[in-house]
């Protein structure tokens, strides 16, 4: 009886002895012999455990990789001294193959969370193996690869508690993934966990942003076993990089909407971009000091349209000379180019921009820049951010491929979403504004708050020449009809004169007067009517 009072107050103090006898009293209470040293101390190993991840030889091996740790991944992108990290102690439960065993169980189990801010702005991060799909904006580096996300159980509950923190306070969460596959040990757990965490990226969709920036492979956990019989399944010849390569993403697929060089560019990116969001859909769209005058007139624009109809000029340029400072930062660069989106700021206060691009493909609309444009503007519209567009488009692209692919109702979705926003909406039609492409583009007729022309503007059902073609088919003097036609048509006044515009303006003063209207329009308050939800066409 005294030896096991002496044992459980030693227990109990965190003192007990490896040299303990190992008498049968000492075996049967040997589950409370935890460790020899004390609980503090045990605490410190841990946290010394958890800070050093998978050791200093794998941390060296990811220097040599020109990479950054997670942990360093996480400093970087917060603020000096902001990051609280949460769950550091957390380890897998899975006790198969081996796993049980001390040796394979890390404190933290491979994935860091917690909170922590950028520019003083709270945001809640965690940096971790596997990736989200179902995010609002996926960054990449150039030398990714991702195939679907990987987690295990662990890792699901340490993320699905700061998603439910996130959600709770109001603050956008950010991913930083680099994966080598799923933990296969785990089995039916790691379902579970992908399950939990999609169903939270689902909930937290328009409420919070989420970001997800993809730093190293990104892989199911049987791709890389897959891999190499890809052909005898697919019958493909296909290089890893080509089928889920940076490249591929941002180009082909339009699933990621930046690439960048390394982990550094692509984190200070990301700490740029944050700059633009508010945290919540509760925040009206951030305002920074500006030191761009919103008087100021930007002279160039009067002569950036070219005299010719058919002649391309580039869209990025009306953007860049007209936001603040010309910063802008474009979305989905490398995907869909006939169509521009992106963020900036008007007189300090955050925009997103949408604009044609008669550089590519003259601009017409497709089902890829359909898609593109109308999750841009869902984005904006769930976040308060203002949206400007510049209108110069002939139409939507022709073809049988566009047809078959189901441009009408892919089109429709660019359409759903600027009839939907209800965030100040201000249009400009710098030159054509065509057929029922007219109508997609934020016209008044889809609620838009401001809609100018440009002196430049034809707002009409095709251009002159198709239209004469049509309406004088088999008469004479067709050169003589298309000039009608030009007269009455191809210029702003038919749109003006019915109220479809509110104002033909010099392109000289469309700065200022997009810094009025924001300003006029801030107080806006404009409800759709109740509903579940709305069946836009997917």
């Amino acid at each position: 009886k005294e030896e096991a009072i002496s044992l459980v107050t030693r227990v109990k103090y965190g003192a007990v002895s490896a040299t303990v006898p190992q008498t049968s009293l000492h075996r049967s209470c040997r589950w409370y012999s935890v460790s020899h040293l004390s609980v503090k101390e045990r605490i410190d190993q841990k946290r010394q455990a958890a800070l050093q991840g998978g050791g200093q030889q794998r941390i060296e091996a990811q220097h040599k990789r020109g990479k950054l740790t997670a942990r360093e991944r996480v400093q970087l992108l917060l603020d000096p001294e902001s990051f609280v990290e949460t769950d550091m102690f957390v380890e897998h439960r899975c006790a198969d193959f081996g796993m049980e065993q001390d040796r394979n169980k890390f404190p933290g189990d491979s994935v860091v969370t917690g909170r922590g801010r950028i520019n003083g702005r709270l945001v809640y991060v965690f940096s971790q193996r596997g990736n989200s799909i179902l995010c609002d904006i996926l960054f990449v580096l150039q030398d990714f690869t991702v195939f679907g996300g990987s987690l295990s159980g662990a890792h699901a509950q340490k993320i699905c508690k700061i998603m439910d923190q996130a959600m709770t306070v109001g603050a956008p969460v950010i991913g930083l993934n680099d994966s080598g596959g799923a933990r296969i040990q785990e089995g039916v757990e790691s379902l579970a966990g992908y399950a939990d965490i999609f169903l939270r990226n689902v909930m937290a969709s328009g409420v919070i942003p989420q970001i997800s920036l993809i730093m190293g492979p990104c892989a199911g956990g049987a791709v890389p076993e897959i891999f190499p019989n890809w052909h005898s399944v697919t019958n493909e010849d296909v290089t890893q990089e080509e089928l889920g390569g940076a490249k591929t993403h941002t180009t082909v697929s339009g699933v990621a909407h930046r690439a960048f060089e390394n982990d550094i560019e692509a984190l200070l990116n990301l700490r740029e971009f944050f700059n633009f969001l508010p945290l919540s859909n509760q925040d009206p769209a951030p305002i920074r000091e500006s030191h761009d005058s919103s008087d100021r007139l930007v002279p160039s624009l009067d002569n950036i349209v070219p005299l010719e109809s058919t002649k391309a000029y580039d869209m990025l340029d009306i953007i860049h000379a007209i936001v603040d400072e010309r910063d802008f930062f474009e979305i989905m660069p490398n995907y869909a180019k006939n169509i521009v989106v992106g963020f900036a700021r008007m007189n300090g206060r955050t925009v997103g921009i949408v604009g044609n691009q008669p550089k590519v493909a003259s601009g017409c609309l497709d089902i890829n820049s359909s898609v593109k444009g109308a999750r841009f503007v869902r984005f904006c519209d769930a976040f308060n951010i203002p949206i400007i567009t510049f209108v110069d488009v002939p139409g939507f692209l022709p073809g049988t491929a566009q047809e078959y692919g189901g441009i009408i109702r892919h089109g429709a979705k660019l359409l759903f979403a600027f009839a939907e926003a209800t965030v100040p909406k201000i249009t400009i039609i710098t030159r054509k504004a065509y057929g029922g492409a007219y109508d997609v583009m934020s016209s008044k007729h889809l609620r838009g708050d401001v809609n100018y022309a440009w002196p430049t503007a034809e707002v009409a059902v095709m251009g002159a020449k198709g239209a004469v073609q049509i309406i004088f088919r088999g008469k004479e003097n067709q050169a003589e009809a298309e000039a009608e036609y030009v007269e009455k048509f191809a210029n702003p006044f038919p749109a003006a004169v019915r109220g479809f515009v509110d104002d033909i303006i010099e392109p000289a003063t469309t700065r200022k007067k997009i810094c009025q209207d924001l300003e006029v329009l801030a107080s806006k308050k404009q409800v759709n009517p109740w509903k579940k939800h709305a069946n836009i066409p997917l």
